[in-house]
């Protein structure tokens, strides 16, 4: 238990404790004294607690399927003790496309890495409910998984704790500032937290965690992204793929075996906050949904949302701030942050200990967060 006003020294602490703060946190662990720092009462509350993710090779920019890449060994083969059981299950992702989403068709074809064309009559063989004639095109990736995004997250907090990190919960940052190149962070309770280095992994709340540290903001945007699960029974979508429209208007998957999980995909742009669903929203899911499949809505059991955050250009904010010295960024993972976190974690550990980053060198440059000062 930290005691109020007490002074805590750590090699680095470690702000927001989602999946990236959670897997920086883990990776830095490894050979330095790491202290991860939570506003809410459960770490992962907001995005990554909410997050139905899965490991999709064909989804995000370039910069992020390089990442996703580099993560799947870790997803495959989690190191011993790091969970009780397999983060990854197989479920082919089907893209579909009506007469309208043709040409979106042939350019995620052209840009895609393992897909392949399948007839709309074999779509409709592997989704029943498929209504005939909706789909003029359709491909398949068979080398994607759902994710246990729940298990991964509790993995990287066992593996801080193993590597005798601390993770501070309800411990909202209040007060951050830099003396004697030490940061000194402030938080609920009066305990202080001091590192020569400050990870800022704190999602939506990025920019408001660096106004409080004296940093220029980056013009981060949480982006609500609503969900919504309803009962298709009386059919079978146990086996049934996750189901995507080329343009990214909806999406839906099974979910516990019997239930399906379908989202609107919307990007309503939004204040950090605890997310909630919208009725319209809702709605929506729905009915973009039902024109392309005969499934019966007779209630939604469940509905929930939660904020995904993007940097200006949608790529991720890795790397060391130019203004303030010891200010490391690790945000603007938008609805990528599960399946990149492996690569992620190891990038942020690698940059900070001043180590070559490997394979990820030759995307530096577009993951670093200076490009929205004009500085390299």
């Amino acid at each position: 238990m930290l005691a109020r006003m007490d002074t805590h020294s750590f090699d680095t602490v470690v702000i927001g404790a989602g999946i990236a703060g959670a897997t920086a946190a883990a990776h830095l662990a490894a050979d330095r004294r790491v202290a991860l720092i939570e506003a809410e009462e459960a770490a992962g509350y907001h995005s990554t607690g909410r997050s139905a993710a899965m490991w999709i090779q064909n989804y995000g920019p370039a910069t992020v399927r390089v990442m996703t890449g580099l993560s799947r060994g870790f997803f495959d083969a989690p190191p011993p003790g790091f969970a009780d059981a397999p983060i990854m299950l197989h479920r082919p992702v089907l893209f579909i496309a009506p007469e309208e989403q043709m040409a979106a068709f042939r350019g995620v074809l052209g840009a895609g890495i393992g897909l392949r064309q399948i007839a709309p009559a074999e779509a409709e063989a592997m989704v029943p409910a498929l209504r005939p004639g909706w789909v003029r095109g359709a491909a398949v990736e068979n080398d994607a998984f759902d994710m246990d995004v729940a298990r991964l997250h509790q993995g990287f907090l066992r593996q801080l704790r193993a590597r005798d990190g601390v993770l501070a919960l309800r411990s909202r940052a209040g007060r951050i500032e830099r003396r004697g190149g030490v940061w000194h962070v402030e938080v609920t309770g009066g305990a202080v937290f001091r590192a020569k280095v400050l990870v800022n992994a704190a999602g939506a709340w990025g920019d408001v965690v660096a106004r409080l540290a004296g940093v220029a903001p980056l013009g981060l945007q949480p982006k609500r992204r609503t969900g919504v699960i309803i009962d298709p029974a009386p059919l079978d979508v146990a086996n049934w793929p996750m189901i995507n429209d080329v343009a990214h208007t909806w999406y839906a998957r099974p979910e516990a075996r019997t239930k399906m999980m379908v989202s609107p995909a919307d990007e309503t742009d939004l204040d950090p906050q605890d997310v909630q669903p919208d009725e319209l929203d809702i709605a929506i899911a729905i009915d973009r949904m039902q024109q392309a499949l005969a499934i019966e809505v007779k209630r939604v059991e469940h509905s929930w949302a939660g904020l995904r955050t993007f940097t200006p250009d949608r790529e991720l904010a890795i790397g060391w701030d130019d203004t303030a010295e010891g200010f490391f960024w690790s945000v603007g993972q938008g609805g990528y942050g599960i399946q990149t976190s492996p690569a992620a974690g190891q990038l942020v550990a690698d940059l900070i200990a001043g180590r070559v980053p490997g394979a990820l060198g030759p995307v530096l440059a577009t993951l670093d967060p200076r490009r929205f000062r004009g500085a390299r």
